[in-house]
């Protein structure tokens, strides 16, 4: 662990330094993710002034929600996108080699080895909005509530992650420059939606299969309303078994992996 510890330390130190060699794209990045967060919290603003409910919340109930997947999609930006972004690349050219004779987990290394530092930035100001929609939250609440939010987002952003790799890993067999990370991107909008404007087999779908409202939809929720104990061992297990089967999956697509040297 302390081995993996200090190595991430140099990815960060690495891509900070990178960062400010290209400082037009640092800011461009950042300017970009701006609009994103204020385009989303226009939108719902927007929406309540037309009706005073959304899916069973009030505005400022609302406003929890859309800052918990704003922050979700941050920690996305600021860990992880930019690594999932080259991993088809890497398969398909046979550049998995560099990363596979590493002495650590090929795995781990190609999944934050770019840490972009711009989207830190952004993380930032995710927090901070997601730290004013709590203040700004005039029902009563609980420290414990807050912190179960936290942490249920933490694995949000793991599922997110999930999810991602369960979209790339194809490539493996495809030979997809892309996988099927664009119907990553179409799909993931269901996770800007709350869980129950979702019925029938979608929502089935959303909540198991491919969990995107699991999110940020169901730690929101937890905070606001409180969740069932099924619900949340729902949550729980989907995440394990979701963590166990892309495991089983990037396993089976090294030993179908053609490196440079095959």
């Amino acid at each position: 662990m302390k081995r993996y510890l200090k190595l991430y330390l140099h990815f960060l130190r690495f891509s900070f330094s990178k960062a400010m060699e290209f400082r037009l794209d640092f800011t461009f990045r950042i300017v970009m993710d701006i609009i994103y967060y204020f385009v989303n919290l226009a939108l719902f603003k927007i929406l309540f002034l037309h009706t005073d409910l959304i899916a069973g919340w009030t505005l400022e109930q609302m406003m929890i929600f859309v800052a918990s997947y704003l922050l979700v999609d941050a920690i996305n930006m600021t860990f992880f996108s930019t690594n999932l972004w080259w991993l088809p690349y890497y398969i398909n050219k046979g550049d998995l080699d560099y990363y596979l004779i590493r002495p650590v987990s090929a795995l781990f290394f190609l999944s934050v080895r770019e840490f972009s530092a711009n989207s830190f930035l952004n993380l930032i100001i995710a927090v901070f909005i997601f730290v004013y929609s709590i203040i700004n939250y005039t029902q009563p609440w609980e420290v414990e509530k807050l912190f179960g939010l936290i942490l249920l987002l933490i694995n949000g952003a793991f599922i997110y992650y999930l999810i991602q790799m369960l979209m790339i890993i194809p490539a493996f067999w495809t030979q997809s420059t892309r996988g099927f990370i664009d119907l990553f991107y179409t799909l993931g909008l269901a996770m800007e939606r709350p869980d129950r404007i979702f019925k029938g087999w979608i929502r089935i779908i959303f909540t198991t299969i491919l969990p995107f409202s699991l999110i940020a939809s169901f730690p929101a929720r937890y905070f606001i309303e409180g969740l069932e104990e099924l619900s949340l061992l729902h949550l729980l297990s989907v995440s394990l078994v979701l963590w166990i089967l892309i495991l089983s999956l990037w396993k089976k697509g090294l030993r179908n992996y053609s490196s440079a040297s095959s």
